[in-house]
């Protein structure tokens, strides 16, 4: 549902990827309160003068000092209700740790840094410019992943969405300073058919972050950057068009659009022409 503090009162944005962080362990914090509640109200039910060492498991409410002693959790919930025990509460969490001093620039403004590393290959077509991605490697550091498939799919959606922004979504202003690049409709996004075959994701193991909620980590916006991958893979393709690539400076802008990959091109074709001449070989009229 969206923010609105009828709903939670001084809650906190869904934004920079911290909602898993910020809003999830105020969830689990809310979910303690519950629980404690629950406990309360099911203890007389168990035989026990008080919610300590009650354990919730498998659907059921045990005895941590005696397995046989146990409720299902329906029961436990039931027996709040008729209590007239509020089953709903309001969790918060800060992150801790954190201070900054804007003056000397010192200070930890973030708890933690997330991690990648991301291999492309690509195909260019010195004809047009065009290219086309044919496989990429990744390895993502989403900490210990609350749940593997979903973050899996943000690495891939981010990283492919990373792609567009740096080789087809660039941005066009008329004379009078119009944006005419606005909307889908007037640049290239990228499409099913953009993502390689060859895509290859893992989850970086036993990377579990302290402090955090389960040891998981933002894993929303920091696979945007993996795409770097792409355009630098371009850069390199474009080149071995060059007589010598490893001395052949590219100059590349972002975002790489076949265009300007294009142009590019003829300019390490055109080096490769120069350093031909200077050999010996040729003349700078042929």
């Amino acid at each position: 549902m969206p923010t609105s503090t009828d709903k939670v009162p001084n809650t906190s944005p869904s934004a920079a990827s911290s909602t898993a962080d910020l809003n999830g362990e105020a969830v689990r914090r809310a979910c303690e309160v519950l629980k404690e509640r629950i406990a309360a109200a099911a203890a007389p039910l168990m035989g026990l003068s008080c919610g300590q060492g009650i354990v919730f498991a498998g659907g059921m409410l045990h005895s941590a000092h005696d397995p046989g002693r146990r409720l299902p959790f329906a029961e436990a919930v039931r027996a709040a209700y008729e209590a007239r025990v509020s089953l709903s509460a309001t969790g918060y969490y800060s992150t801790p740790g954190l201070y900054f001093d804007g003056r000397t620039g010192q200070g930890r403004p973030f708890h933690y840094f997330v991690f990648g590393a991301a291999v492309a290959e690509v195909d260019v077509d010195g004809f047009t410019g065009e290219f086309r991605l044919r496989r990429v490697d990744i390895v993502h550091d989403a900490g210990a992943s609350l749940n593997p498939l979903i973050d899996a799919g943000q690495v891939e959606g981010g990283f492919v969405q990373g792609m567009g922004w740096l080789t087809g979504e660039e941005l066009v202003w008329s004379r009078e300073g119009e944006l005419l690049t606005h909307a889908p409709s007037t640049y290239k996004i990228p499409a099913i058919t953009d993502v390689p075959t060859a895509f290859h994701l893992r989850l970086l193991p036993q990377a579990a972050e302290p402090g955090v909620a389960y040891g998981s980590k933002a894993v929303g916006e920091p696979p945007f950057m993996l795409a770097f991958s792409v355009r630098e893979a371009i850069r390199d393709a474009v080149a071995n068009f060059a007589l010598d690539p490893s001395r052949t400076s590219v100059h590349l802008p972002s975002p790489a659009t076949p265009a300007w990959i294009l142009k590019a091109i003829q300019e390490a074709k055109e080096c490769a022409r120069e350093a031909f001449i200077d050999r010996g070989f040729g003349d700078r009229t042929g």
